[in-house]
């Protein structure tokens, strides 16, 4: 067991905190492991009717990613380590998506990349007014994983590939009125609300308890601030390619649309083009499975390519914030490079076995 996360039971309750405050509680392998081994138990548990998932109390963040540093380590070597932590992240993810029993994130803070896949695929997702969500992938040289290519082009007309591309965030409110959060109840009222779920009795009936509580915590999210922006959102970004979508937005008169241009064009070009594609094929999957199996042929080969590498460099470690892209240009990347990350991985394929 791990000392980044505390597992315990309250009565017919599973609860598994995330104790990694100094990292935003940003998940590692032991993490993943830990907790994919802990929900296959509690799955076949007769005692246990639910789960909460939350982070400790004291840190400004639910989980705010991956290890992203150790995954350029493994890119500049032989990438097994980071594929290793994929295919564990990604049964992780997809397990979460089938999970039989009511699972409630928590999601009170930062809330990104892995931190998303770890709560957006279950049954609750309980936002308050700090949640801050992004997937900003694009802008280190990533994309969105953890099953992004699945609920991203599922919300609401192009809003998915607007956070994708551009790695917009939404705060508090906003989570729930996109639909990434199920409800939204404020901060200080989490212990009670936690302390209500725990006193819940007859596991016959545990979703419609559990969706009666809620019914009656939740508080009503209004217009979310992106709303003035929806038509533009869904007229420049249902565009065929990305060229197609920054033109849209350069040529709007709005001028909240140019600006979403202008940070796309500081994206890695390659990593913009990968996750278009990826939301377009998400968005046509047949199951939540088949859509992982394509995220991790992705992940297998970006871990290793130049835009990541760099990505990495200039946000997280040199911290200089000015990546050099290769290509440095949308038009500049071709079709053939953007098809060779959709490749089959032969015997490497990812199983859900």
């Amino acid at each position: 067991m791990t000392d980044s996360i505390i597992i315990r039971t309250t009565g017919q309750i599973g609860h598994i905190t995330l104790n990694r405050p100094e990292a935003l509680h940003a998940l590692n392998m032991e993490m993943c492991s830990a907790i994919l081994a802990q929900l296959k138990i509690w799955q076949e548990d007769p005692a246990i009717a639910a789960v909460i998932l939350d982070h400790v109390e004291g840190s400004r963040g639910f989980c705010a990613g991956g290890d992203i540093a150790m995954l350029r380590r493994s890119g500049l070597a032989d990438g097994a380590e980071a594929r290793n932590f994929f295919a564990c992240e990604y049964r992780l993810n997809a397990l979460i998506n089938a999970y039989e029993k009511p699972l409630l994130a928590f999601i009170d803070g930062v809330t990104m990349g892995g931190g998303v896949g770890l709560s957006v695929h279950g049954s609750y997702r309980i936002a308050t007014e700090r949640t801050l969500f992004a997937m900003p992938e694009t802008g280190i040289g990533l994309f969105p994983d953890v099953g992004g290519g699945w609920f991203l082009p599922r919300l609401e007309g192009e809003l998915g590939v607007w956070l994708a591309l551009t790695g917009a965030r939404l705060k508090g409110p906003d989570v729930v009125a996109a639909g990434i959060g199920t409800h939204f109840v404020p901060s200080q009222k989490l212990p009670e609300l936690k302390a209500d779920i725990v006193r819940i009795s007859d596991a016959g009936s545990i979703f419609e308890k559990i969706d009666a509580l809620l019914a009656r915590w939740s508080q009503p999210v209004g217009a979310p601030d992106y709303a003035a922006h929806l038509s533009d959102i869904n007229i420049c970004f249902s565009a065929d390619s990305a060229e197609e979508i920054v033109k849209a937005l350069t040529e709007s008169s709005s001028d909240w649309a140019r600006e979403q241009a202008e940070i796309i064009s500081t994206r890695s070009p390659e990593t913009v083009k990968v996750t278009l594609r990826q939301l377009r094929e998400g968005a046509k999957c047949a199951s939540f499975e088949e859509n992982m199996a394509m995220e991790y042929r992705i992940g297998w080969r970006k871990i290793s390519s130049p835009d990541f590498i760099e990505g990495v460099r200039a946000v997280i470690i040199d911290k200089d914030h000015k990546p050099v892209w290769c290509p440095d240009q949308l038009e500049n990347v071709s079709a053939e490079a953007v098809a060779a990350y959709f490749e089959t991985l032969g015997d490497d394929e990812l199983t859900f076995n």
